[in-house]
């Protein structure tokens, strides 16, 4: 096994968000004039992106991404990390690249010179503080396995997936390259099954990944059901314990179970006076237990972890924390 520098490398997409909260009468014209699904994340065109970002309330922008925003919650536990993503060579993508720099989280993937611009991701907070997501990938599509460094992926204890990235066959490749080489190196694969439609479209290839190359899996309640086609919760997580080494399902309110070979915990929601948006709870679930896991924590701390870093980012608008971490773990 080669020594490990990083806690945890991500692969996911690079993405600049856009978020502001509209009112329900938004959202409803939204999805039947454009075919948006509430609650969930649609993937859109350059046009429609601008289109929308004409009409949308004046809002919070970031950089951002799934697995970047569980890096940004990983470093403020105090974790190293590093990320490997596609950018643009144009203003967005400088300013993804100097923000999760800022975070302390290394970030080398050359730019797309010539092609589609960054990407971003315009969300769409209701009063009930659930978020809409609309997508354009742009130069994070752009993702193949000629970006996967071979060395960063040994150097890290925990390879990151981000199931968002899995709609282009050269991302799926790219994958299949980075798990190879993580185990390689005696090292782990995580996944974050990101979105129950995102499952729907790719379930074969998904479960021919969890099966044969994926660790530790991260997932809510709906993506675990899609992934085995189960109505019933209890009978999927029973599927999902004969597959990888740990499965971690979150569950909104009713907090997240953790399912091992060994054992099943459940870890409790930790209670907010008042939920502002939910953009990023699964993230930041997802780098509390990243940081207890790579640090040597028992499963059941990892959660709590976890817990503590959704309930923080639940309490404002935007998908990062606002507070470190740390201290709060502390």
């Amino acid at each position: 096994m080669s020594e490990a520098k990083y806690g945890v490398v991500a692969v996911g997409n690079a993405l600049v968000d856009v978020l502001s909260q509209v009112p329900e009468t938004f959202i409803e014209e939204q999805c039947k004039e454009h075919g948006m699904e509430r609650g969930a994340m649609t993937l859109i065109d350059e046009t429609r992106a601008v289109d929308l970002y004409i009409q949308m309330p004046k809002g919070v922008e970031t950089s951002g991404g799934s697995a970047a925003n569980t890096m940004a919650g990983f470093a403020s536990f105090g974790g190293k990390g590093a990320f490997i993503g596609k950018i643009a060579d144009d203003e967005l993508g400088r300013v993804f690249k100097t923000d999760i720099c800022s975070l302390g989280v290394d970030f080398k993937t050359p730019p797309l010179v010539l092609g589609s611009h960054t990407g971003r991701c315009m969300i769409l907070v209701s009063p009930d503080a659930e978020r809409t997501m609309n997508t354009f990938l742009g130069a994070s599509v752009e993702l193949s396995p000629i970006d996967i460094d071979k060395e960063l992926i040994a150097s890290a204890k925990i390879t990151y997936l981000e199931g968002y990235l899995f709609d282009r066959e050269q991302a799926k490749a790219a994958f299949i390259k980075a798990a190879e080489h993580a185990h390689e190196d005696g090292h782990r694969i995580a996944l974050t099954l990101s979105d129950p439609f995102c499952v729907d479209r790719h379930r074969h290839d998904f479960l021919n990944l969890v099966e044969n190359h994926v660790d530790i899996l991260f997932a809510n309640e709906e993506e675990i059901k899609s992934l085995f086609l189960q109505n019933d919760f209890d009978d999927a997580i029973s599927a999902i314990s004969k597959h990888v080494e740990v499965a971690v399902i979150t569950r909104s309110e009713k907090g997240a179970v953790i399912i091992s070979k060994d054992e099943t915990i459940n870890i409790d929601a930790v209670p907010v006076d008042n939920v502002v948006d939910t953009t990023g709870a699964g993230d930041q679930f997802a780098a509390g237990f990243l940081y207890g896991f790579t640090e040597g924590k028992p499963l059941e701390e990892c959660g709590k972890l976890g817990a503590i870093a959704a309930s923080e980012v639940i309490s404002h608008i935007g998908p990062r924390p606002e507070v470190k971490l740390s201290e709060l773990a502390a």
